[in-house]
C-alpha cells in the first residue's frame, strides 16, 4: 500500500465514537486505514471505560492508542431499555469528561474525528480551535434526508406530527413516506435530538461518509453542493484489509467451527441470518423466523446474540445457530447465497463488498430507508418485512415461501439481482484499491489535516 507523503504530524488525532457497536467498529475501521496510509500518524481512540472492558484487547496498529474517559452512560448492557434517556446522556454527559481527557494527553490535539450523533464534539471543537471531522456511520441518502428536515421552515410542527404518530396528520402535513419510516416509534426527545446534531454538521472542518461515491453519488453530490466544506466518501469502512487468502480456511489452525460448517456446503447454498446487536426483534416474530427458515428447507447460518440456546433448540439439521461470527469473513464464503438482515448500514456494506443479495428485514431508524435502497434503487434485494404499523408479525409461511424462491438458483429474478450484487460488488473493491476513489479521499483527507488545509474534493 503507498503511504501519503506530506510532513509529520507533531500531535495526535483524537477520534470519538458514539458509544454503540454500529459506530464504534466503522470508526476503528477508518482509524486503521487511516493509519495504515500514514505510519507516522499517531491515533487516540477515545471510548468509555465499559467499552475499554469489551474492546481493551482487540489488535490494532502501533499507532493507535485507546484512552477512557468514566462510564457517565447506562451500560451498553441495558440501553435499549431505555433508548431515550441512554441518547439524551450521550448528548449531555460525554463533553465534559471527554475535554478533559484531551487536555491530559501528553501530545497537542491535531484534529478530531467525531461521530456525527456527538453534537458537542463540533462546538467543543470549534471553541477550541480544533479541526472536527464529522463522521457519518448512516448511508449518505440517509444523512440527507434528514438534513433536508433541518432545513424545513416549520420543523418543530414536523416534529410535533411525528410525536403525535396520526398517520392522517403526517399525510396533511405533507411528510414524505420516507420520513415516517425514519422516525415510526421514536419519541419527540429522540426527533428532536437527532435533527439538532444533524444541524450542527455544516459546522464542521470535514465531514466524511462511510460509504462509497459509486453507490451514492447523486446523494453525496446533492450534499456537497448544500455545504462549503470538504466532504469525503471513504468507505466501505470495514474490516476488509483483514481478510485474508481464500474464504475456506480449514487447513489453518483454530477455523471457527462455523466455517468449517460452511466449508461442506455447496457454493451460494447457505441463507446467512442476523438482526444485528441492539434492539432486535420480539421473541413471538423470532419463533415465526426460526418456524420459516426451518420449513423452507434452505440452509441457514444464523448468528443470534442472546438467543443462541433458545433457537437451537428449535432449530433443524439444516441450521447452525451462534452467538457471534466475522461476519465479513462469513458473508465471503463461497458457501453463502443471501443474507437475511436488519439492514444495518455496517451489514449492507459488507453485503455489497461480498456481493451476496439480501433479504430485508428492518426493525427501526435508518433501516427502512436503507431496505429501499438495496430493494428499489441498487435492485440487490427483497423485502421479507414491509413497513407495518400494527406490529403483526411476518409469519412463518411467509418467510419459508419467500426464502425458499430467494435461494433458488433457477429463479430468473433471482439470477438478475445476483447480477446486480456482482456488479456492486466490482464497484466497491475499485473503489478501495489504489487510486480507487475512497483511497483518494483518506489521502485528501490526511493531507488536510497534516498541511492544514482542506485538500481537494475528490469524487
Amino acid at each position: 500500500m503507498n503511504l501519503v507523503h506530506t510532513r509529520s504530524i507533531s500531535g495526535t488525532l483524537v477520534a470519538i465514537p458514539y458509544p454503540g457497536r454500529g459506530h464504534i467498529n466503522p470508526m476503528m475501521n477508518l482509524c486503521k486505514l487511516l493509519a495504515s496510509r500514514k505510519h507516522d500518524l499517531l491515533i487516540t481512540f477515545v471510548i468509555t471505560e465499559e467499552w475499554l472492558g469489551f474492546i481493551g484487547s482487540y489488535t490494532k496498529p502501533d499507532n493507535i492508542h485507546f484512552a477512557s474517559i468514566p462510564n457517565v452512560l447506562p451500560s451498553e448492557l441495558v440501553r435499549g431499555a431505555d433508548f431515550p434517556g441512554f441518547y439524551e446522556a450521550v448528548m449531555t454527559k460525554m463533553e465534559a469528561p471527554f475535554e478533559e481527557l484531551l487536555d491530559t494527553l501528553e501530545l497537542p490535539v491535531t484534529a478530531i474525528i467525531a461521530d456525527t450523533e456527538l453534537k458537542w464534539a463540533i462546538c467543543m471543537g470549534n471553541r477550541r480551535n480544533f479541526p472536527v471531522a464529522s463522521l457519518c456511520t448512516t448511508s449518505a441518502k440517509f444523512f440527507s434526508v434528514l438534513h433536508s428536515m433541518v432545513l424545513t421552515e416549520n420543523r418543530l410542527f414536523l416534529i410535533d406530527t411525528l410525536d403525535n404518530g396520526s398517520e392522517l396528520a403526517e399525510q396533511s402535513s405533507g411528510i414524505s413516506p420516507d420520513i415516517r419510516m425514519i422516525f415510526e416509534g421514536s419519541t419527540r426527545q429522540v426527533i428532536q435530538l437527532t435533527l439538532e446534531c444533524i444541524s450542527w454538521v455544516p459546522k464542521a472542518k470535514y465531514v466524511l461518509f462511510t460509504s462509497v461515491y459509486e453507490l451514492e453519488g447523486h446523494a453525496i453530490d446533492t450534499l456537497k453542493a448544500r455545504f462549503n466544506i470538504p466532504i469525503y466518501s471513504i468507505g466501505p469502512a470495514i474490516p476488509y484489509f483483514e481478510l485474508h487468502g481464500n474464504s475456506s480456511e480449514t487447513m489453518v489452525p483454530n477455523v471457527p467451527s462455523y466455517l468449517q460448517w460452511l466449508d461442506i456446503h455447496p457454493p451460494c447454498s447457505v441463507l446467512y441470518v442476523s438482526l444485528g446487536s441492539f434492539l432486535s426483534v420480539s421473541n413471538d416474530q423470532m419463533d415465526e423466523i426460526a418456524a420459516g427458515l426451518q420449513d423452507s428447507g434452505v440452509l441457514y447460518l444464523w448468528v443470534a446474540r442472546g438467543g443462541t440456546s433458545r433457537l437451537t433448540e428449535k432449530g433443524s439439521e439444516m441450521g447452525l445457530v451462534v452467538p457471534w461470527c466475522d461476519q465479513l469473513k462469513v458473508l465471503c464464503h463461497s458457501s453463502i447465497g443471501g443474507f437475511l438482515t436488519h439492514c444495518g448500514w455496517n451489514s449492507i456494506l459488507e453485503a455489497i463488498y461480498a456481493g451476496i443479495p439480501m433479504l430485508t428485514f428492518p426493525i427501526l431508524f435508518d433501516q427502512a430507508p436503507n431496505s429501499k435502497q438495496i430493494v428499489d434503487d441498487w435492485k440487490i434485494g427483497w423485502r421479507l418485512k414491509e413497513q407495518q404499523k400494527d406490529g403483526r408479525l411476518v409469519t412463518r409461511a411467509r418467510i419459508a415461501e419467500l426464502v425458499r424462491s430467494f435461494m433458488d438458483p433457477e429463479n430468473n429474478e433471482v439470477k438478475n439481482m445476483r447480477k446486480s450484487a456482482s456488479e456492486l460488488k466490482e464497484k466497491c473493491r475499485k473503489a478501495v484499491a489504489e487510486d480507487g476513489s475512497s483511497q483518494r479521499n483518506l489521502d485528501a483527507f490526511i493531507k488536510g489535516i497534516s498541511q492544514g488545509h482542506d485538500g481537494m474534493l475528490i469524487d
